[in-house]
């Protein structure tokens, strides 16, 4: 395959995409394209999803489109291989040939130009390309299984902490609300023994009051007698 130019990453976009897909609109929190050097950002998940969870069903994204691409055009070979057989039968596709003839043609088409005239280059070539997205796919599963367990066992974390902080103010509350129930059952006897010592005191002083009338008349009595009598 020739070297790589500035139109290539196009071409291999071509060679599986017939007309450049339109954007998808990707949810929010879809994991970017990753390699080995750059890791995904993972999904946003709902809290104590657990990583292993099923994965939604997918759709051709455009943006991955454009990674793949990329990332096969890094691996692109030199000379005629896998590539060009395939932009051959992309171009006899409107031909209308049944799929044995269309493989055939284009087989006879790559041996013109030039190169090792050996099925094997295409069948090497195209699993050396296999392997290149083999391995770009297994970094970016791995970047995303770590982005989701620090991300979603940080929001789990964040939620066990937040269980167990209102589990102990629900506990407060509960020991609060007991004890205001045991106050307001004593306030009810405070107002009862109130009264009762209100009334209580107020007896006792009477008596006293009654008492020392008794007695200060007595000695008033005995005094005025005294100064009647004893002159």
């Amino acid at each position: 395959m020739p070297e790589p130019d500035n139109s290539l990453g196009r071409k291999i976009l071509s060679f599986f995409i017939k007309d450049e897909p339109a954007p998808n609109a990707p949810a929010s929190g879809t994991p970017a394209p990753a390699s080995p050097q750059s890791p995904a950002s993972a999904p946003a998940t709902p809290a104590q999803r657990p990583v292993s969870a099923p994965q939604p069903a997918g759709s051709i994204d455009t943006k991955f489109v454009t990674h793949f691409a990329s990332v096969l055009e890094k691996a692109n070979i030199q000379g005629p291989d896998y590539f060009e057989f395939r932009e051959m039968l992309r171009n006899l596709a409107e031909l209308g040939l049944d799929e044995d003839k269309r493989f055939q043609a284009a087989w006879a088409s790559f041996k013109t130009l030039g190169g090792k005239a050996d099925v094997s280059v295409l069948t090497n070539t195209a699993s050396q390309y296999l392997t290149a997205l083999g391995q770009d796919r297994d970094a970016f599963l791995k970047s995303v299984e770590t982005a989701l367990a620090e991300r979603v066992g940080g929001l789990q974390n964040e939620q066990k902490q937040l269980q167990a902080t209102n589990e102990a103010l629900a506990k407060q509350i509960a020991d609060l609300q007991r004890q205001m129930a045991q106050n307001t059952e004593r306030l009810s006897k405070i107002n009862d023994e109130i009264d009762e010592q209100s009334l209580k005191l107020t007896q006792n002083r009477s008596n006293f009051e009654a008492t020392y009338g008794s007695f200060t008349e007595q000695i008033k009595d005995d005094i005025h007698k005294i100064q009647t009598y004893l002159k």
